[in-house]
């Protein structure tokens, strides 16, 4: 697969802000090479979030997303600045465009803090530097360009190449469960949510992982799986499952060999596996009346047996016996609060690149709010979390320990399990 052709969720995330007529767009057709969008006089023609993945030299693959005006009014001007904002949660470098002739404004510093906050590089770009003169000495991280007259555009690519260098998710999906040589059995359901003559996008990007690692992948459906693992000359170091039929695979598998689902490796990958393992716990905990938020990172058409909201539902109140509320939400409609719910349970997130998944878990932290992870849902209303889990030895031990401590006065360490 070429870079042109990487998924987007693994490409470095570029955003443009700014104020309405700072020439953002303009901006952002020289960084392109392209007309991406709408260039006007009129202020606020940039109405919502306009994204391209593209090859960008000297970074290689990335999507760019243009912005709306950060200074929109109205109650349409109002949803507009929110989505702008929405796209922060989903930005590994951000380029801050201001208008030369008139400097740096409040809301350019109030994002700067933000971005702060959050870790996010950034860079200055004070466009319509043909109308001004620009000062002798530039600081760091800012540039003067024109998108008029295409000056400085290519300074500002190595700029942001520059602090693009050590962003976005630097983990690899199967790091420190694989060695060269080894094999790894991968369970795919091929089930009438599967692309037709495709895999789904987990199970591709696994595969491309196992042979980075000189490992072997062997992939197999659940029904042939007891052929392949007697076929196999010698044992797999791990079984890799999807999470639907996670009950049968256990029971196949051979407890020497290690198991876990492809939502679990994506827990990790995309977000932070130990959070969304505590979040686990509060599914014994639910109550008569509580909402539960089921959140997936894609959109796609729902067919019946839909995993997200029929098959999840199903589970959780048959493991709970309470009465419960459900929501749902896909893409990038994740709430901005989530204070109402008693438990988000999220898909592996493999359509979102690693900040957004983090934002959201974020946003759950901050409200208190449990959060956990389809594969480990399932694990854990199976009854074989821990088994799940034992490809991680360091949060597996934790685990043990605090199952261990039920009944004790208080659990060793942080909690991982209901106690």
């Amino acid at each position: 697969m070429g870079l042109n052709h990487q998924v987007s969720a693994e490409r470095v995330h570029i955003g443009f802000f700014g104020l309405r007529n700072a020439g953002k767009s303009s901006l952002v057709n020289r960084v392109t090479g392209q007309n991406l969008s709408v260039v006007s006089q009129v202020k606020g023609t940039t109405t919502d979030p306009v994204r391209k993945a593209m090859e960008l030299l000297p970074i290689g693959p990335v999507v760019i997303i243009d912005t709306p005006g950060l200074d929109d009014e109205g109650a349409l001007g109002e949803e507009r600045v929110r989505r702008a904002r929405q796209v922060l949660d989903q930005t590994d470098i951000a380029v801050l465009v201001a208008d030369a002739t008139q400097g740096l404004q409040p809301v350019h510093r109030e994002l700067m803090q933000l971005l702060d906050s959050r870790g996010v590089p950034y860079v200055i770009a004070h466009n319509k530097a043909d109308l001004t003169t620009p000062p002798a000495a530039t600081p760091e991280g800012e540039i003067w360009v024109s998108a008029a007259q295409g000056t400085n555009i290519h300074a500002l690519k190595e700029l942001i190449a520059k602090r693009a260098k050590h962003t976005g998710n630097q983990r690899e999906l199967l790091g420190g469960l694989i060695a060269p040589g080894q094999l790894a059995v991968l369970v795919t359901p091929i089930d009438s949510a599967a692309p037709k003559g495709r895999l789904i996008l987990p199970q591709q990007q696994t595969i491309r992982s196992i042979l980075d690692a000189g490992a072997i992948p062997v992939v197999t459906r659940e029904t042939e799986l007891p052929l392949t693992l007697s076929s196999l000359g010698r044992k797999p170091q791990i079984v890799i499952t999807d999470s639907q039929v996670f009950g049968l695979v256990d029971k196949c598998t051979p407890q020497d060999i290690l198991l876990t689902s492809f939502s679990i490796l994506f827990a990790r990958y995309k977000g932070d596996l130990h959070r969304t393992v505590l979040g686990a716990a509060r599914l014994s905990t639910l109550q008569d009346g509580d909402r539960v938020l089921i959140s997936e990172g894609c959109t796609h058409h729902r067919q019946c047996g839909d995993i997200g909201t029929q098959k999840l539902p199903r589970w959780i109140s048959d493991y709970t016996g309470k009465q419960l509320q459900y929501a749902f939400t896909s893409g990038g409609e994740f709430p901005q609060q989530v204070d109402g719910y008693a438990l988000v349970v999220h898909c592996g997130g493999c359509m979102l690149n690693h900040r957004e998944m983090y934002a959201r878990l974020e946003r759950c932290a901050q409200s208190q709010v449990p959060v956990t992870n389809y594969g480990i849902a399932i694990a854990q209303m199976h009854g074989m979390l821990g088994r799940a889990l034992k490809p991680f030895p360091a949060l597996y031990r934790q685990w043990a320990q605090c199952t261990r401590a039920e009944g004790t006065a208080r659990c060793p360490g942080e909690c991982v399990h209901p106690c």
